[in-house]
């Protein structure tokens, strides 16, 4: 297995994070959160694994997140795509008044932020060369 990081690299990790963060919640009904709150759905054992298991995936991708990009960090970077979409509305690319286009962008921009974490210790040591703990080997 190659320890090459590369752009194919990160964007398997932002596809991971976009099903995980579309596959929890969407505007649409075709999501977790739409599924489990859709009048007649019964919460029984499906429901139960299919949650336990994006539950799952939360951790890990916000466990390495947080370990890599640290507080700060992940304050940055939420601060940062905070600031995109407030620059799309103010060069009117997109309206306050359509939520559900903000609402994609938003998640659009988790699977990002989630993606850069899980990608970070990469990204790092290509910039500055320097090796985190858990990259050395035994």
């Amino acid at each position: 297995m190659s320890k090459e990081f590369n752009a194919v690299s990160f964007l398997g990790r932002f596809v991971f994070a976009a099903v995980l963060v579309f596959g929890t919640y969407n505007p649409t009904e075709w999501s977790y959160i739409g599924w489990v709150f859709a009048e007649g759905t019964e919460f029984g054992p499906v429901t139960a694994l299919v949650g336990i298991v994006l539950i799952i995936g939360w951790i890990i991708f916000l466990r390495a997140s947080f370990n890599s990009l640290g507080p700060l960090g992940i304050i940055l970077g939420t601060a940062l795509f905070c600031a995109i979409i407030w620059l799309l509305v103010d060069l009117g690319w997109l309206s306050l008044e359509s939520p559900g286009a903000i609402t994609w962008i938003a998640l659009l921009l988790v699977a990002m932020l989630l993606a850069v974490g899980m990608s970070w210790a990469h990204i790092r040591r290509r910039l500055s060369g320097q090796y985190s703990v858990d990259d050395v080997e035994d």
